[in-house]
């Protein structure tokens, strides 16, 4: 019988409630990224370094801050906008994943119902992706012209949790290939309206040149990046713009490529290029001390709850302990939610029975998932 089998049959019976409806548990295991064994409790939904009686008890294992997908769109498939019933089956399934705060970098579906319901992730939204008119997916984003696209960037801001998000770059139908949808002369002022208004700019980008013009813009993030190259990462270092490498959607790359051979050969081969050279660069922005971050790219291509699949690639590349605070530590520390295990902090956290630093594919299996206080896996 698993820890939380035996936890939830004592939350049945004798388990103290809390002030906010939630029990006290007591966590007793290996508490990462330090690799000391801690005792902890939680108490209204917060966790404490004092005991606390009458608790169940969660003892045993590592314990982790609750993962991080920093590239997750919940509400979003294939075709576009979803319903609120398919919406929280995507946030359960990360969720159940041990992915506990998830960076939405562009949906055209309004999740903001879910800041009302404890049982889901925690969201950080950026509005929806800022696009041109055929430049981009269909029913994906808000397509503007240049123009508009500070006017766009402020109209997003209601929707925004502190990021906006751009597509820098898409197929060009004329020129047959990838190219940026924003001159710098473009991208430049809306980058410096969204600082202005509080707001850190990433942008989807595949190839070369739209990664260069918009780090050379000011951006703050790059999404996929396979772009990224030369003076671009030695920039991105520089001004610590953050790279989410989204490696597990980059295998449909040759699908991508495939779909768009016929009539647009010179686009296909740039996919399939980008798609070879991907990983050295990753190395490259690496060794330069680009900070990278795990995100999934769910929704859309690829299904929800896979952060553990992301993890273990970025392992492969960087090393265990480095791929896991790209989905932990370090990404809460980026996106302003740090100090997880902290006295006082929300309780949010997953503990594996197997150590994650030997073997990253222990994330496949969660042995218990807490949120907001709430043992809720």
């Amino acid at each position: 019988m698993t820890a939380s089998i035996i936890a939830r049959r004592a939350l049945g019976k004798n388990a103290v409630v809390t002030t906010n409806g939630s029990p006290r548990l007591h966590l007793d295991g290996v508490v990462l990224p330090e690799g000391d064994r801690r005792e902890l409790w939680i108490v209204d939904g917060l966790v404490r370094t004092e005991p606390a009686s009458d608790a169940v008890d969660l003892s045993g294992g590592f314990i982790l801050p609750g993962l991080v997908d920093a590239h997750c769109h919940v509400g979003l498939e294939m075709h576009g906008p979803v319903s609120d019933e398919v919406a929280e089956q995507h946030a359960l399934a990360d969720r159940a994943a041990g992915a506990l705060l998830l960076r939405s970098p562009g949906s055209p579906t309004d999740t903001r119902w879910m800041d009302g319901r404890d049982d889901l992730p925690r969201l950080i939204r950026a509005g929806h992706h800022i696009a041109r008119p055929r430049r981009y997916i269909r029913n994906y984003g808000d397509e503007v012209e240049p123009e508009d696209l500070v006017a766009a960037v402020e109209a997003q801001l209601p929707g925004s949790d502190g990021w906006i998000k751009l597509v820098g770059d898409w197929i060009d139908r004329d020129a047959g290939d990838l190219t940026p949808l924003w001159s710098p002369k473009v991208a430049g002022p809306a980058i410096d309206r969204a600082h202005e208004l509080g707001l850190r700019v990433t942008a989807h980008v595949f190839g070369e040149q739209a990664a260069a013009e918009l780090v050379e813009a000011g951006i703050d993030g790059i999404e996929h990046g396979t772009g990224v190259t030369g003076r671009t990462v030695e920039l991105m270092a520089e001004r610590q713009v953050a790279l989410v490498p989204t490696l597990i959607q980059l295998e449909n790359f040759e699908s991508f490529a495939a779909q768009g051979e016929a009539k647009f050969p010179t686009y296909a081969a740039h996919m399939r290029a980008l798609y070879a050279t991907r990983l050295q660069r990753f190395r490259d922005a690496y060794d330069a001390g680009v900070p990278i971050f795990a995100g999934t790219d769910a929704g859309g291509y690829q299904p929800h709850g896979r952060i553990a699949d992301e993890v273990v690639m970025l392992g492969e590349l960087f090393g265990p302990d480095y791929a896991l605070g790209a989905a932990c530590w370090r990404a809460r520390t980026w996106l302003d939610r740090p100090d997880a295990l902290a006295d006082g902090a929300p309780a949010d956290l997953v503990i594996f029975e197997e150590d994650p630093r030997k073997d990253l594919r222990a994330l496949n299996h969660p042995r218990s998932v807490v949120l907001r206080g709430n043992l809720v896996c």
